[in-house]
């Protein structure tokens, strides 16, 4: 038995520090490339022969790297807030109210969510422009939390389901109004799966894409993902790696430091419900 113990020890530890170099080469490698030097990029050495820092600096001495962090930020803030908002008053309602269709509501909710974005791009790209909204904040805030606000709702209304109702009825009880409750003792309660959902929803418009590039044609909404694919040398015969490699440094950073330090919320939150009892 001790022996079994053992190799299944062995086992697990040797597959977990084989998917995490699996996961994190790609990374230290485009770290490498960030770090060399415009004449070292056609080298294959994994360690740069001299670090240097000019593609860092040249990224953010470019107006357009600067703008686009802006955006990123200020757009991931904005689809997070209204969504997280959102999504906690829905999954209050799916949870605790009793209306007909509400299997319906969470099955349509899950639909939602796996609906492919690219379907989509055309009639949004035509309509944003008839409308104004083309190359605008709210262009991309709509589209973020119509793709978002299914996933959040889904992860809130499981982990609402766990909660101890009896303080709510309690809270109600000692002359607290729906609101009141909600907001001083669900709420709380609930922020480990709040934090999870939050942090699902500004991945997802960080990392975007798909509608960034398509939805917006300047530096007024462009964010970091499309503004990065726009990044050229500073001449026709210098390849921008270096500048593409500092770039995804950057903004890789909020989310890896974002998951770092609420770990353990995500983590209560995605296990929210696998235990009964």
């Amino acid at each position: 038995m001790i022996m079994q113990k053992r190799l299944e020890t062995v086992f697990w530890s040797g597959f977990g520090i084989i998917v995490m170099i699996y996961a994190l080469v790609p990374v230290a490698w485009i770290i490498s490339l960030s770090l060399k030097r415009s004449g070292d990029l056609n080298d294959q050495r994994f360690i740069p022969s001299a670090i240097s820092f000019d593609n860092y600096r040249a990224i953010f001495e470019d107006a357009q790297f600067p703008a686009a962090l802006w955006n990123s930020f200020g757009i991931a803030l904005i689809a997070t807030t209204l969504s997280i908002l959102l999504a906690m008053f829905a999954a209050y309602a799916i949870v605790r109210l009793e209306f007909s269709g509400k299997q319906w509501v969470l099955a349509g909710v899950l639909a939602i969510s796996m609906f492919p974005p690219v379907s989509i791009i055309g009639p949004l790209f035509n309509l944003w422009r008839i409308i104004g909204l083309f190359d605008t904040w709210a262009g991309l805030v709509i589209p973020y939390m119509t793709f978002t606000l299914p996933l959040a709702i889904w992860t809130l209304s499981a982990f609402f389901r766990e909660l101890p109702w009896d303080l709510d009825k309690s809270a109600r009880i000692d002359g607290a109004t729906p609101f009141q409750a909600f907001f001083h003792i669900i709420a709380p309660l609930a922020a480990p799966g709040v934090f999870t959902a939050a942090i699902l929803v500004f991945i997802f418009a960080w990392n975007d894409f798909l509608f960034a590039t398509s939805l917006t044609s300047t530096n007024a909404a462009r964010t970091v993902p499309a503004a990065i694919a726009f990044f050229t040398g500073s001449s026709q015969f210098e390849q921008p790696t270096g500048s593409i490699a500092a770039a995804s440094v950057v903004v890789t950073l909020p989310v890896i430091v974002i998951v770092l330090l609420f770990q353990k919320r995500i983590v209560a939150g995605l296990t929210a419900g696998a235990v009964k009892g």
